[in-house]
């Protein structure tokens, strides 16, 4: 209850990002493979995002 506020850390917010990008990839990958290949290489770039926070 006393979290309900907390703000939300940079690498969380990041982790969001690259899980709804990842989501919408593969929701696009049956209908769209080019828009589902951007949206894989938006999503990897959070990931290297993510790993040079971890450093």
């Amino acid at each position: 209850m006393f979290g309900l506020f907390k703000k939300k850390s940079a690498k969380d917010k990041l982790y969001d990002q690259y899980e709804k990008l990842m989501a919408q990839s593969h929701a696009l990958s049956t209908s769209n493979r080019t828009e589902s290949d951007k949206k894989y290489a938006e999503a990897q770039e959070i990931l290297k995002q993510l790993d040079a926070l971890e450093k």
